[in-house]
């Protein structure tokens, strides 16, 4: 399966670092410095998928296609022709790649106007042209495909394009989170806990970063049991949750959160506090 590095889940650190804020902000502000997906704009795009909903995705190879892609659009134009255009890229023909990409575009099949965008964008087949990478990916972000409204989100909030506008990026990660897509939802969390492109509301951010948790994004885990440890911003504290979203965390290999969990353990459950390992939640 493909997975585009627009999506890698890898840390980039101090996104969050700000001054003069209490305790519980400054511990969930570092938790969200790890979930905020890096940006690499070496990736090869070709998806051979089209998915409306990208619930997850694993990072190091090329495209956009989810682990648990949703149906996608029924008779979609230019099918043919866009599979055409996936096997020559499959193959390493690029140049072919990119002109069957375009013309299956032109048609109207949205997941050949993504591949051809990030073909531009990285410059495959072709020299880089991020403005016309810029217009497809936008034509597939508004054919409602959940990927390329992240991705084109992204273009806005990482300086890819000349110009920075966090407020647009918010638009596209809303639309594509509300599809189920985790990274756009850990992005949108990450605005609402810094303030960026949208007002600061840390309630907001906390109900993203708990979708993206339940789908099993490692950093959102943690940082959803550092809100339910330490309570406020519309969520009662409960430690026991905490825990237990910390144990999944550490399941992961999180360090922080298997630290916490051994913590939370030895204070709520004793008997348990010399296990090596959390046990499955």
């Amino acid at each position: 399966m493909y997975a585009s590095d627009l999506v890698s889940e890898r840390p980039r650190a101090g996104v969050f670092q700000r001054a003069a804020v209490i305790t519980f902000i400054t511990a969930i502000a570092a938790a969200a410095a790890v979930a905020s997906p890096a940006v690499s704009l070496a990736a090869a795009p070709a998806a051979t998928t089209d998915s409306s909903n990208a619930s997850s995705v694993s990072a190091g190879t090329p495209g956009a296609v989810p682990n648990t892609p949703a149906k996608p659009p029924a008779k979609a134009p230019a099918q043919k022709e866009t599979q055409t255009a996936i096997d020559d890229y499959e193959a390493g023909n690029y140049p072919a790649a990119l002109g069957e990409f375009k013309d299956a575009a032109q048609k109207g099949n949205r997941l050949a106007a993504f591949n051809y965008a990030m073909m531009q964008l990285n410059g495959e087949g072709t020299p880089v042209n991020v403005p016309e990478a810029e217009r497809w990916l936008k034509k597939a972000a508004e054919e409602n495909m959940s990927h390329a409204q992240y991705a084109y989100g992204r273009l806005f909030d990482d300086g890819v394009l000349e110009r920075l506008d966090p407020g647009e990026a918010h638009i596209w990660y809303l639309k594509a989170a509300s599809q189920g897509h985790v990274q756009a939802q850990i992005a949108l969390a990450n605005q609402y806990m810094d303030g960026r492109g949208t007002k600061q509301d840390f309630a907001e951010a906390f109900v993203w970063y708990h979708k993206a948790a339940q789908a099993g994004d490692m950093a959102s885990e943690y940082i959803v049991g550092t809100y339910y440890e330490r309570g406020g911003d519309g969520v009662t504290p409960d430690l026991e949750t905490a825990r237990q979203w910390y144990a999944k965390a550490a399941a992961q290999g999180d360090p922080a959160a298997l630290e916490n969990y051994k913590a939370l353990t030895e204070k709520l459950h004793p008997e348990e506090a010399n296990r090596d390992k959390p046990a499955s939640e």
